[in-house]
């Protein structure tokens, strides 16, 4: 493992999970883990959206909420509103010493664009 400058190691690349409300003003959220960014799901849309938007599964969704079934509140959500959103598990997060400008330039030099001469698959 190359050695950084000052002579540390360089740390492993974050990770996230993220999600994508599809809707007419599409909203993000990010969360350090799925688990994590269900209860913000669970918390940021599913327990902010009124009560009559639920119409006969509110108790249903009540209940989810009360026992932690993050996934069924969320679903239960999208059916109620229509809106889908689009879970990201398990993503890198890159950072500066991952994309510094010098490494990009080396590594684009590598990169199959660049290879010679330009041959397409058989």
């Amino acid at each position: 493992m190359p050695a950084l400058p000052g002579g540390g190691l360089p740390q492993a690349r974050g990770r996230v999970a993220y999600a994508v409300v599809r809707s007419e003003d599409p909203t993000i959220f990010v969360g350090e883990s799925v688990e994590v960014l269900a209860r913000v799901i669970a918390l940021e849309l599913v327990a902010k959206t009124p009560a009559w938007q639920f119409g006969s599964s509110l108790n249903a969704v009540r209940d989810y909420l009360l026992e932690q079934e993050w996934a069924e509140a969320i679903v239960a959500w999208m059916n109620a509103t229509g809106d889908v959103i689009d879970i990201y598990p398990d993503e890198v997060v890159w950072t500066e010493s991952d994309a510094s400008e010098e490494q990009t330039l080396f590594e684009i030099r590598l990169s199959p664009i660049f290879r010679d001469p330009p041959t397409q698959p058989a």
